[in-house]
């Protein structure tokens, strides 16, 4: 009894944390093979593996049962944004909550141990998307702006490091936990690199180059300490065989060319390279952070547009229909398999890379070719983009309409193995702006429906076969979604929308086979997992930031519970 009470006590008065009174048992630290090859099981990254393909070989649930789904359990979590996907390791699921990290049972969602942290208020509303596990750790980025690195089994500090916000999150790659970061230190951005095991920083990649530095003179007389373009995305992709991490960089900053160059949009090219490496592609090597090659997808941007999500890696016949794909280099050789990196921008448009080199295989505007796209042409024999010029800021006060705006943001895409196909979950929304020059960071802008869109085909999945690039949508309805894709090996396509709608589509047909409601708002999160020989599919509801509010404006008729925050959990019923 005397010891209960003192353990209480210490609770309260803070001698003992509460993360010191339980821990994960029988834990096994997670290893680099396990990173590079891991269980069916588990879930152990953002997409769950390296090449960012989220793709489940799990088959329990599939075509013929999946109508069975049951909840198996649900947890209510803490108030604020939440744009998490967790991640779950040998029956343990680990979730990032608002100001701290959570260890849950993952078959019915019972708190193993809460790692709770001392927040400021005005970083309260910030959200990193993705935790990291390695060896014995936790790894995540604090909304106050240190790197924090928690025992995975009991939840204890065991290191934090002054950083930089990373609204991204970290991932760990060759015993380092790499992240894109903001102001790094003279006003550029950078993707730094830590020892996974201590948090000392190894090495840094500022995106924007210096004067002097190759490339920096694409910025012309813009001064290094106002060169800004944040890697705030979706964190990067690994390939372990050619040593290379690709990471995608966001838009340069003030938002317009003549905001960031006096006045004069032709400051900089028309075409790539122009303000690099915003809105590019970077192939990096995870041992020393140096540049192996770079492809720039919109050069000089004009409208906040980001090129900075998932890059999926995969091995594919190419072999691009002219009927269905814009862009297409005249030079590969039709039919022959290549390792390529793929990847969509905010804006839409489909690139595809060569993954060694960075060659230009193809690319289409996306999710449809319209004259406001942000991209005019590709020189098909170079690769190189050119931005729609008939669409820039000329002179204060313009006002422009470009397409498309958040087609897709912080939400992963999915690609499935079996059928060679990509699924792109898209709003249809564009966006009409007048620019202010006394405004340095926003101009006034207000985000509307494609002209002669239909309204009932607002929201989308598109499906898209690597090999030809021909595209099939085989979902549309009037309300979008910022749910994370999840394609598994029982041919299901897992999804869920901002009305609370949770779907598995037939990842063949589209046809969508199972539906329940959720109490909020779908945010990113989609996963599965299995347990003692149980497959689970777990997803999150929460509010995000603006791609939540944006797409709900235009569909005012449609209005979801705010600020409902839950993991909800299903699977099959148990065999009587």
């Amino acid at each position: 009894m005397i010891k209960t009470i003192f353990l209480a006590m210490a609770i309260v008065f803070g001698m003992i944390t509460p993360a010191a009174l339980a821990q994960v048992k029988d834990f096994a630290p997670v290893t680099e093979e396990m990173l590079l090859n891991p269980s069916p099981n588990d879930w152990l990254m953002y997409s769950r593996t390296y090449d960012n393909q989220r793709f489940s070989p799990l088959d329990q649930i599939n075509r013929q049962n999946v109508r069975q789904l049951r909840m198996a359990w649900a947890r209510g979590l803490s108030p604020g944004i939440h744009e998490h996907i967790p991640l779950v390791y040998r029956g343990v699921m680990y979730v990032a909550n608002p100001g701290g990290i959570q260890a849950l049972d993952a078959t019915n969602g019972d708190l193993i141990w809460e790692y709770l942290r001392k927040l400021p208020e005005d970083s309260r509303n910030r959200a990193g998307r993705t935790i990291a596990i390695y060896d014995d750790l936790i790894v995540y980025a604090a909304p106050d702006e240190y790197l924090v690195a928690l025992d995975a089994r009991t939840g204890e500090l065991r290191w934090e490091t002054r950083s930089s916000f990373s609204s991204s999150g970290p991932k760990v790659i060759d015993d380092k936990v790499i992240a894109g970061m903001g102001n790094c230190g003279d006003g550029r951005d950078c993707i730094v690199a830590f020892d996974a095991r201590t948090g000392k920083e190894l090495w840094k990649f500022y995106t924007a180059p210096a004067p002097g530095e190759p490339g920096g003179d694409t910025w012309a007389n813009v001064p290094v300490e106002k060169r800004s373009a944040t890697p705030w995305g979706l964190p990067g992709s690994y390939d372990p065989v050619r040593g290379l991490v690709y990471w995608g960089i966001a838009n340069p900053t003030p938002y317009t060319r003549i905001q960031r160059h006096g006045g004069n949009p032709d400051a900089i090219s028309r075409s790539a390279p122009a303000e690099l490496y915003s809105n590019s592609t970077v192939a990096l090597d995870p041992d020393t952070g140096k540049l192996a090659w770079y492809y720039q997808h919109l050069p000089g941007d004009d409208w906040d547009q980001d090129f900075a999500h998932d890059r999926i890696l995969l091995r594919t016949p190419v072999n691009p229909d002219p009927t269905s794909v814009k862009w297409i280099n005249p030079r590969i050789p039709r039919g022959q398999e290549r390792d390529i990196v793929v990847t969509v921008g905010e804006p839409g448009g489909l690139f595809v890379l060569d993954r060694v080199t960075g060659e230009f295989l193809w690319a289409a505007p996306f999710p449809y070719d319209v004259p406001e796209f942000v991209v005019s042409k590709v020189d098909v024999e170079t690769g190189k983009t050119y931005i729609n010029w008939d669409q820039v800021f000329k002179k204060n006060g313009d006002k422009r309409m470009v397409c498309f705006q958040n087609s897709r943001g912080y939400w992963p895409l999915a690609y499935h193995p079996g059928n060679n196909s990509l699924y792109i979950p898209y709003h249809d929304e564009c966006i009409e702006r007048t620019v202010n020059m006394a405004n340095e960071r926003w101009d006034s802008g207000e985000v509307i429906r494609r002209p002669g869109s239909d309204p009932n085909a607002f929201g989308g999945i598109a499906k898209v076969n690597m090999a030809t690039g021909q595209i099939h949508r085989f979902y549309t309805a009037p309300i979008a979604g910022n749910g994370a894709m999840l394609a598994t090996a029982g041919d299901l396509i897992f999804w869920g929308d901002l009305n609370r709608r949770f779907r598995a589509f037939d990842s063949d047909t589209g046809g969508i086979l199972w539906e329940t409601i959720l109490g909020g708002i779908i945010q990113n999160s989609t996963i599965t997992y299995s347990v003692n020989g149980t497959q689970y599919v777990a997803v999150l509801t929460g509010d995000g930031a603006g791609h939540t509010r944006t797409p709900l404006r235009l569909v005012p008729e449609i209005k979801p519970p705010r600020g409902h925050n839950e993991i909800y959990v299903f699977a099959l019923p148990e065999k009587q």
